[in-house]
């Protein structure tokens, strides 16, 4: 079973838009996918309540506090986890224990590419990542490409010395998806062509572990 995190320090930066979309591509492809919401807002879970029944199932897992354990059903192939915002500390190094696999979303902003930044400094030195236990990636999120400030943001993430997989696009699509509780994998092809062909990088990496 591979236990993915999507986690940045920052709201609003897309974690539950790629949370969402990465389980709903998984599921598509047959596999037994889990979602689990750390975050106060539970957007993931307001996303799975409104998924429809005839839909691949995404299974709701919560945390069993005391011991501190995901209550998992058996047989899963993926578990995501949508973290909270403004970890750090000792709640940052208690989340990365959960996962093997923590992806960062990273907008195209000076504000967050300086948290970012910031935060992978911090990230690098937890006892897991350190020791290469966890892998990490960072995704371009919500990125109009021909702009200053993205390309700005494509040579940042290219000097952090980890692996940065890919650029989506800003795309209503993905408004689309998630007011139905769908990903963007789950509307017609030819609508989200661009956007589908955007995550195969992301899938690929996954698949390598």
């Amino acid at each position: 079973m591979q236990k993915i995190m999507v986690l940045n320090p920052k709201g609003g930066c897309g974690k539950t838009t790629l949370a969402t979309n990465l389980a709903s591509f998984l599921a598509q492809a047959g596999r037994k996918v889990a979602m689990a919401d750390f975050d106060p807002q539970g957007s993931s879970i307001d996303w799975l309540a409104v998924r429809p029944a005839e839909r691949p199932t995404i299974y709701h897992v919560s945390l069993d506090e005391e011991k501190d354990k995901l209550l998992l059903p058996l047989g899963m192939d993926y578990v995501v986890m949508d973290a909270p915002a403004a970890v750090h500390g000792k709640d940052l190094k208690r989340h990365v224990k959960r996962a093997q696999t923590l992806l960062i979303p990273v907008l195209p902003s000076p504000i967050d590419i300086r948290a970012c930044a910031r935060f992978v400094e911090e990230l690098l030195l937890v006892g897991r990542v350190s020791r290469q236990e966890t892998r990490i990636a960072v995704i371009a999120n919500r990125v109009k490409e021909h702009t200053l400030i993205y390309h700005t943001l494509q040579r940042f993430l290219g000097s952090l010395g980890i692996p940065f997989l890919t650029t989506l696009r800003d795309s209503q699509n993905y408004i689309r998806a998630a007011d139905r509780g769908l990903g963007i994998a789950e509307l017609p092809p030819a609508l989200v062509e661009v956007d589908t062909e955007q995550w195969q990088p992301i899938l690929r990496w996954l698949a390598e572990q």
